[in-house]
């Protein structure tokens, strides 16, 4: 099972002005705008990663490389909003999409899935070697920054906060500080387990 990026989302949970705020920078200082862009997006890469979730609306291909026992498919990146298209490669590489109406997407799960419709099963096809199924699908809380949980927000601005006050220093044998157990605090109900 792998994961490759379709479309990136369009923006970052929080806003520069909101960082800003939570570093106490003038509205009018613009040297370190650039740094405090950066360091939101690392934020939001680092807190994704913790959660396993994706924040900002976004595109993603699932790969798999067999139908599943069960009679779904679980989705990685929650929460989903839609899947795309579900396509599979036979053994000769031709790729087939598989009708939408072989299965139901049930977005309410965590994480979502791609449900068998009833009396319908699994193509029996034999499959390409490798990633022969790929399920396309649209992931996040939505497309506008309030939409995004306001205990991911806060995750965020805390290490944005420490990353920028700690850009230059290293700190070696100190183990996790507060900042850290904070933002594992906030994130922690968030977190997605088993991918």
């Amino acid at each position: 099972m792998s994961t490759a990026l379709v479309t990136a989302p369009t923006k970052e949970p929080i806003s520069l002005a909101e960082a800003k705020l939570h570093l106490r920078l003038p509205v009018d200082f613009l040297d370190d705008d650039i740094l405090v862009e950066r360091l939101i997006q690392t934020a939001r890469e680092r807190a994704e990663n913790i959660t396993r979730r994706r924040y900002i609306t976004q595109t993603w291909d699932y790969f798999l490389d067999d139908w599943p026992d069960e009679d779904y498919i679980e989705v990685p990146f929650p929460p989903l909003l839609s899947v795309t298209t579900v396509k599979y490669k036979d053994s000769d590489g031709t790729q087939t999409t598989w009708a939408a109406t072989n299965y139901i997407v049930d977005i309410k799960a965590e994480p979502g899935r791609v449900v068998l419709a009833d009396g319908i099963s699994w193509p029996s096809d034999s499959l390409y070697p490798s990633n022969p199924i790929e399920v396309r699908f649209v992931c996040g809380y939505g497309a506008t920054l309030d939409m995004v949980p306001a205990n991911i927000k806060s995750a965020m601005l805390l290490m944005v906060g420490e990353l920028y006050e700690r850009r230059e220093e290293a700190i070696v044998g100190q183990g996790i500080n507060q900042v850290e157990l904070s933002t594992e605090a906030l994130l922690y109900s968030y977190r997605i387990f088993g991918f």
